[in-house]
């Protein structure tokens, strides 16, 4: 007998008609890959627009460019055309946004332990409270913290209106509690018996929970504070009632000029903030293992 080449294999195989499960499990997959496109497009358009339109040259009206898109050709004209000032506001957003997160952490983080670890009366409740400000709107966190300023003028003489302290108090409201979510997250998943082990080897309490607690849960905490980061950084409508006068934060700046008279330069900086927001995102992730975190796993209880 003549042994066949694979090339007549393979046509033999795709002459063969598929069965009804191996049609349907190849509609499927084709279907879910389709879907897939259509919700990353979804997600990614908007940002596509912003980066295409970017790098168009413009169309001058009055001395004025309006950028088009789809564009009309290609410049980075506009990428070294951004003022010092939008230079400043990214500045300023990335510095609070950083003290934010890091302040978030170190408030955090000791509540997160005292509520999973903690066996006090009223755990539940004290856990439901710091989960609370995450329900609130934040055009009501900026509208409390205004008046709560002016309160605290009156009777102290003391304006945190003029400074960055209401606002800085106010991004951290609603940053704490995203700490505590992604750290406590970590730690219910995490068993007790790991800091008896230390703690029956000699350890001290601390020295368990540096060399031992800690390692276990640090992804939640990186998780935590990215998230506080990123709400500081992105926040608007809080900063609109809280930014004192001659400081904006880049969001604002964005909202103020969109209101107003949209710089030409708005895109490009927005692209240049998007880049940088996504490359961090992407070493955290590499660094810090934030794929445990999103996934809320974390370390397997023992059983």
């Amino acid at each position: 007998m003549t042994a066949e080449s694979p090339q007549t294999n393979r046509s033999l195989r795709r002459r063969t008609p598929l069965s009804g499960a191996a049609f349907w499990r190849r509609l499927r997959g084709a279907v879910g890959w389709i879907w897939l496109v259509i919700v990353l497009l979804f997600i990614y358009a908007p940002i596509l627009v912003i980066a295409s339109a970017s790098v168009d040259p413009g169309e001058y009206i009055m001395n004025r460019a309006f950028l088009q898109f789809p564009p009309k050709g290609f410049t980075l004209h506009w990428y070294f055309n951004i003022s010092p000032s939008m230079w400043l506001t990214i500045t300023n957003s990335l510095v609070l946004a950083a003290c934010v997160s890091a302040a978030s952490v170190v408030f955090g983080v000791p509540a997160a332990l005292g509520i999973m670890r903690g066996s006090f009366a009223g755990r539940n409740v004290v856990s439901s409270l710091f989960r609370f400000p995450l329900q609130i709107p934040f055009i009501v966190v900026g509208v409390a913290f205004l008046q709560g300023s002016y309160v605290v003028a009156a009777a102290t003489g003391i304006n945190l209106t003029s400074s960055l302290g209401a606002l800085f108090l106010a991004h951290l409201l609603v940053g704490i509690p995203y700490v505590i979510g992604a750290t406590g997250s970590t730690l219910a998943q995490l068993s007790p018996r790991y800091d008896e082990a230390a703690l029956t080897l000699g350890a001290t309490r601390w020295r368990a929970f540096r060399r031992v607690t800690f390692p276990l849960i640090l992804p939640g905490i990186f998780g935590g504070a990215l998230f506080a980061f990123l709400v500081s950084f992105t926040d608007v409508t809080i900063a609109l009632f809280l930014t004192p006068q001659g400081y904006e934060t880049f969001p604002v700046r964005v909202f103020n000029s969109i209101q107003n008279d949209l710089e030409s330069s708005l895109p490009a900086a927005a692209t240049i903030v998007f880049f940088i927001s996504a490359v961090a995102i992407l070493l955290l992730q590499r660094i810090a293992g934030m794929e445990a975190v999103l996934r809320s796993s974390g370390s397997k209880s023992d059983k």
